[in-house]
């Protein structure tokens, strides 16, 4: 079927034959009985036929080259199809086809032209800030109102810690992580530690200085905490600060259980504790152990249970005399089991919005010492626990309370040297706590809570009321970390 233009051509072509056919039949009769000479060779009429049919002539030469190279580009066209066989197409597609072609090769010229044109200069020592370790700062205010006979300050405010913590990837398999609290009386390193990962199949290695995985509340740092502070029994067996020492952590991750999921740590650190180990003079390190079972109870219920234990060694003993105190050498073993069970309801479709938990440590203090009366050596047992419960009412809205009890042992000569307290006391004396409490998120980046707290202290001192406003706030990519 013939194109546009071909079909045009071919109409100029017939309506000049037509003009030509009625000038020789109609008007050059005509004009050629008005002259006297019209066969003469220099007659204009005959000079203007010829003319015409040269024209005409070359009309159809044209339509007859233009025909040719219409076949000639319909060749083309197939052999860049790969079409093998010839193809029918109508005309008005092919050269849509060659329109195309051509509009997207000047498009490729002009940006070509562009890119030429366009210099792009990079400065790639800007990328060198990717190497630089994340930055989180937290804050912890507490202001607290405390009621107890036989004391005159009730009322205290206290920026309890200004937390840096840094962290960053050296490479695809370690990572590094420090903590430093600030404080009113100055600064100290609290955490600073890397990890291996996948040293071996499900293995990792920590290198430096950690909160020791010891049940698990002991791993969390206080801003992160559920409560204001530490669990009582926690805070008089491994100091107020908990157990934080310097060392290598083995972290495996072993094979299923009955569907339940397994982890063992193995924790070598310093001996530094002052509550447990101090007077350890031979730097004789301590040995850590804890178990973890997790298990998928149901599809909105969880269960987590551990064990733990750690063992480490005084070797120096300050023993009095007829009231004078003497030195004695001798390694001697301090060791502490726990026990943590945890359980978990949020349900999968509103876990943002409601869940209930249950955790539960409980402690076992078994302790050799060289008794400070010169009677020899002698074992020192103490025990505690803590549980509570706490339930998500809404997205921002957290209830618990939580109870904590503190069983120190008896012995006559604690009050020597002072260094037995508060694992052991001359009377019978016993600790326990109630704590209940509110958690108010106002965002991710900030937190309000409201803690009420009863201590007694059995045979030692009065009761103690407390009422405690904390405020904590976070900036950085890792904001409420709990370690």
């Amino acid at each position: 079927m013939p194109d546009a233009s071909t079909r045009s051509f071919r109409r100029a072509g017939v309506f000049l034959a037509l003009v030509a056919t009625a000038w020789f039949l109609f008007i050059a009769p005509g004009v050629s009985l008005a002259t006297t000479d019209a066969s003469s060779p220099d007659d204009p009429v005959e000079t203007l036929r010829q003319q015409l049919l040269e024209l005409q002539r070359q009309m159809l030469e044209i339509e007859r080259r233009h025909t040719e190279e219409i076949e000639a580009l319909k060749k083309e066209i197939q052999v860049l199809r790969g079409n093998s066989a010839a193809v029918a197409v109508p005309e008005e597609d092919e050269l849509a086809a060659l329109l195309r072609l051509a509009e997207l090769e000047a498009a490729k010229a002009e940006q070509s032209t562009t890119e030429e044109q366009e210099d792009a200069f990079t400065a790639k020592g800007l990328s060198l800030q990717a190497l630089n370790p994340e930055f989180s700062v937290t804050g912890d205010f507490l202001a607290s109102y405390r009621h107890q006979k036989g004391t005159r300050q009730h009322t205290d405010f206290n920026f309890r810690s200004l937390g840096l913590h840094f962290e960053s990837y050296l490479d695809p398999y370690t990572r590094f992580k420090a903590a430093v609290p600030v404080t009113t009386s100055g600064a100290e390193l609290g955490e600073a530690y890397i990890t291996r990962y996948a040293l071996l199949n499900g293995l990792n290695l920590t290198f430096g200085k950690f909160r020791q995985q010891f049940g698990v509340i002991n791993r969390w740092h206080k801003h992160a905490l559920d409560q204001t502070d530490f669990p009582l029994a926690l805070r008089q067996i491994f100091g107020e600060g908990g157990l934080n020492q310097t060392g290598l952590s083995f972290d495996w991750v072993l094979p299923p259980l009955w569907g339940a999921s397994q982890d063992l740590t193995f924790q070598l650190t310093n001996g530094k504790n002052a509550r447990l180990f101090s007077g350890n003079t031979l730097g004789t390190p301590s040995v850590l152990l804890h178990y973890k079972n997790y298990h998928e109870l149901s599809k909105n219920t969880y269960a987590e249970f551990g064990l733990s234990g750690i063992v480490g060694w005084k070797d120096q003993w300050t023993i009095y005399r007829n009231g004078s105190p003497d030195t004695l050498n001798g390694s001697l073993p301090t060791r502490v089991f726990g026990l943590d069970f945890n359980l978990l309801w949020e349900p999968t479709d509103r876990m943002r919005y409601r869940n209930v938990e249950w955790r539960t440590e409980f402690y076992f203090l078994d302790r050799d010492i060289m008794a400070p009366d010169g009677s020899g050596e002698d074992t020192i047992v103490a025990w505690g626990a803590f549980t509570y419960l706490q339930c998500k009412l809404n997205r921002k809205l957290d209830l618990g309370i939580r109870l904590d009890y503190y069983q120190p042992d008896q012995k006559d000569y604690a009050d020597l040297g002072g260094f037995l307290a508060p694992h052991a006391f001359t009377d019978d004396v016993h600790f326990w706590q109630v704590t209940p409490y509110a958690t108010y998120q106002q965002s991710p980046f900030v937190r309000y809570r409201l803690e009420y707290s009863h201590l007694e202290r059995r045979g030692l001192e009065k009761p103690e009321d407390s009422l405690i406003f904390q405020l904590i706030f976070a900036a950085g990519p890792h904001k409420h970390d709990r370690y």
